[in-house]
């Protein structure tokens, strides 16, 4: 009941930090555990992404060890300050043979497995994990932050389905959930875990970083007004 009622007492707050744009994202492919360089955009999305964290305050980051995640996480301390480590858990789903490909791509050449990885968590990529496999892991890696981080505000800088898989945890929902979310490159995701086990998804997929300083929306919010919706 902890979306109706009272907290159960102080949280841990995670900040869950999409990379930013790397040349596979802007295309749509499967990255998986290919280790992609930030494009040029990449780095500026970053450091917003960071200039943002730095207004928030941070306790600590902490991310995944594939390049494109701990370079945006080493922006984040830069503007932050915050001390920085790497979690294996954290990393991106190993796609196997459908790393570098489309989504349509790897339909084609591999319909029955495609078939059947949308369909169970349990199905894996030719070569890669399957999602049942991803959530484990990861839900491994937070036991890990929550054991040695309680009642702290911590950035997790992270991909794609690890993200998703913990939104999916908070939600109670199946993996197959995660096929219905969007979640873009240096967006924020907030989740409150507590002692008890429970926890709250308090924010999704949010940009706001990333919007240019003169939108209509951001002079809207920096004047105290609500934007026009012409």
């Amino acid at each position: 009941m902890t979306g109706w009622g009272a907290a159960p007492g102080p949280a841990t707050s995670l900040l869950l930090l999409r990379h930013g744009q790397t040349e596979q994202s802007g295309e749509r492919r499967f990255a998986g555990r290919d280790d992609a360089p930030l494009t040029r955009d990449g780095e500026r999305q970053a450091a917003a992404a960071g200039r943002r964290l730095a207004r928030d305050g941070v306790d600590l980051i902490v991310t995944s060890p594939l390049l494109r995640a701990r370079r945006t996480a080493e922006a984040v301390a830069e503007a932050t300050g915050a001390p920085l480590a790497v979690e294996d858990g954290f990393a991106e789903a190993d796609f196997g043979q459908w790393q570098g490909l489309t989504f349509g791509e790897a339909r084609r050449g591999w319909p029955d497995a495609m078939s059947a990885w949308l369909a169970s968590p349990d199905a894996e990529p030719p070569g890669g994990e399957s999602l049942a496999t991803v959530a484990l892991r990861v839900l491994a890696g937070l036991g890990r932050l929550l054991d040695g981080h309680r009642h702290r505000t911590a950035v997790v800088v992270s991909h794609v389905t690890p993200i998703k898989a913990l939104v999916c945890r908070t939600l109670l929902a199946p993996p197959q959930a995660m096929f219905r979310m969007n979640l873009d490159v240096a967006s924020l995701t907030r989740i409150d875990w507590f002692d008890d086990g429970a926890s709250v998804l308090r924010s999704f997929n949010d940009t706001a970083h990333l919007r240019p300083a003169g939108t209509a929306r951001s002079r809207a919010r920096r004047d105290g007004r609500a934007p026009s919706r012409r």
